[in-house]
């Protein structure tokens, strides 16, 4: 699985931590950017080429991104049907597990300016080693959300 990382300027030094964890941990990780700490870059510019590659191969392509709140990357993300983005502002970790679990979310934004390094790296390792459980009502819902006309 590939594994795709953006942010804008706002979770510009948590991506970075991000990749180089993933890395460290053998994953096939790709950094999309920003490449340097720009505060006036604009997110949806960073995150449609990011869209593009994981409806490009959606099987074995995932995403992390993220901003201050990570809402604006999941709103922008969440417009492509076959993109199920969920946020991912800290606490409870269990929601990041449903989001796979039930969503089969193939993209976790995270509020970067609300999470620490230990909680992302937490919130990561439970998005990637979680299974989409593939019952009949997950699917029937997600095919719902992918369908929208």
């Amino acid at each position: 699985m590939k594994i795709l990382v953006a942010a804008d300027h706002a979770g510009f030094e948590l991506k970075n931590t991000i990749v180089n964890y993933l890395k460290d941990e053998s994953f096939d990780v790709e950094d999309m950017g920003a490449a340097a700490y720009d505060k006036d870059d604009d997110y949806p510019e960073i995150m449609m080429p990011v869209a593009m590659r994981v409806l490009a191969d959606a099987e074995n392509t995932r995403a992390i991104v993220l901003g201050k709140s990570g809402n604006g990357e999941a709103i922008f993300m969440n417009r492509f049907p076959g993109i199920r983005a969920a946020v991912y502002h800290g606490g409870n970790l269990e929601i990041v597990r449903l989001s796979r679990q039930h969503n089969n979310s193939n993209v976790l934004s995270l509020a970067g300016g609300f999470v620490n390094e230990e909680e992302v790296k937490e919130a990561v390792k439970i998005w990637i080693a979680t299974p989409f459980s593939g019952e009949e009502r997950h699917i029937k819902r997600n095919n719902m959300l992918d369908n929208i006309e």
